[in-house]
């Protein structure tokens, strides 16, 4: 991780923080975008409005029933942890209304994790310090060591199965067709944040 951890990019996560939210406010945030049939970012167009709608109740869903096994639970509370951990996301983004929750449910299992929520397309000089593949690819997780102020670790924009089944895709047919994108919202529905779960419990 030493490439990114520069003076510049503390800078840039500093200044993003200013502007951060609590999940708990992102939320709120979201639903009030629904009600007045808007999204996030510049793009106000149908369609973004209605991801963003879709994504609501997904994430709604997920707040509700994610669950995190008793051991795992356990093996999270008692890690000794002093980290911020800042999301870039977007309201209309698929991935992230399913990967969030999962976030913010391992995130509320330790005291030591302060978890923010920062927008992308306003912070997009930060975006471009932490691309996948070249692309600005939400949702993009930064772990922070509060005490050295250091990127420890990213995780995103999917959970690790999810990756996998994206690149295969990718590498057979060139691009993901409406069909396959279909098919892993159906993966995200059977899988029920456990894969991200194990990949964050990874991390820390």
């Amino acid at each position: 991780m030493e490439a990114i951890n520069d003076i510049n990019i503390k800078q840039l996560l500093k200044d993003s923080l200013k502007n951060s939210k609590s999940y708990q406010d992102y939320r709120t945030l979201v639903t009030d975008l629904v009600e007045n049939k808007s999204t996030t970012g510049p793009n106000k167009e149908e369609a973004y409005v209605n991801y963003t709608m879709l994504n609501n109740r997904r994430m709604k869903r997920w707040d509700k029933t994610l669950k995190i096994e008793e051991s795992i639970q356990t093996h999270i509370k008692n890690k000794k942890i002093d980290q911020t951990w800042v999301v870039l996301t977007e309201s209309w983004c698929g991935d992230a209304a399913h990967v969030m929750p999962a976030i913010n449910k391992v995130a509320e299992l330790n005291d030591g994790i302060d978890f923010k929520v920062v927008l992308r397309d306003e912070n997009l000089p930060l975006m471009n310090q932490f691309l996948t593949n070249g692309g600005m690819s939400i949702p993009k997780l930064i772990l922070i060591d509060n005490t050295t102020n250091e990127v420890v670790n990213t995780f995103g924009p999917r959970p690790s199965k999810a990756t996998n089944l994206v690149n295969d895709y990718k590498a057979k047919h060139g691009s993901l067709t409406p069909e396959f994108k279909e098919d892993l919202q159906q993966w995200y529905n059977k899988d029920k944040g456990q894969t991200a779960v194990t990949d964050l419990v990874a991390l820390i």
